[in-house]
């Protein structure tokens, strides 16, 4: 092993070192995505964990920063996974080709054309993932009549969001009022219906009847 080591030039054992710095980091990102840990969550938004309702913000404002949250937080993720993807096998593919004795042009032109290749199956597989989250994965259906808490102020006539549980999962969902009227931050409500895939219909419930269903 040291002898084949020492045979190495500098550029092949630098090649070497990155594809297993970038493979561990590769690996550790795949281990953690497994336990919960990788910031995937099912949940039809990105929780940004941003306390927005604390804020002197009005709704458009408060839905507004959110959005751009969650775009931000979904863009880190494919960037981060689709760049380690391609370091990782350019950085592969170069050592090996270099140990091939190949010409350096040529092992660093077919090492970018592997690197770009894993980029592209990374970002493609990241993008459908996030798509089926958003085309009602979690089926927004199940949620019709069951409780919820408003979590960014519903304007009259507007579009606010509410915290509720989606086929198991608690999400954050885009609602509006069944009467047209404003419903504040953390008032509990009930979905009434679907409107598309991606917004729910709510009524507030009035407090005597929240305090039966917790008896």
């Amino acid at each position: 092993m040291n002898e084949w080591w020492n045979s190495l030039d500098a550029l092949n054992k630098a090649f070497y070192m990155g594809a297993g710095f970038f493979s561990l980091i590769l690996l550790w990102q795949f281990l953690t995505s497994l336990i919960g840990m990788g910031g995937d969550g099912a949940d039809i938004d990105v929780d940004a964990d941003m306390d927005i309702d604390g804020l002197d913000l009005d709704n458009i404002e408060a839905g507004a920063i959110e959005e751009a949250g969650e775009t931000i937080a979904a863009f880190k993720v494919l960037s981060l996974r689709a760049i380690l993807a391609f370091c990782t096998l350019f950085c592969w593919a170069a050592a090996l080709y270099l140990d091939r004795d190949l010409a350096r042009s040529r092992a660093l032109v077919y090492a970018f054309f592997w690197g770009l290749a894993g980029w592209a199956v990374v970002a493609a597989l990241v993008y459908g993932i996030r798509r089926l989250a958003e085309s009602g994965n979690l089926r927004l259906a199940t949620c019709v009549g069951t409780r919820g808490t408003v979590y960014l102020n519903i304007p009259e006539q507007g579009e606010g969001r509410i915290r509720i549980t989606v086929s198991g999962v608690v999400s954050r969902v885009k609602a509006r009022s069944i009467d047209g009227g404003a419903i504040q931050s953390g008032v509990p409500v009930r979905v009434a219906r679907t409107l598309d895939a991606n917004t729910v219909e709510v009524e507030a419930i009035p407090v005597r009847d929240e305090q039966k269903g917790s008896e």
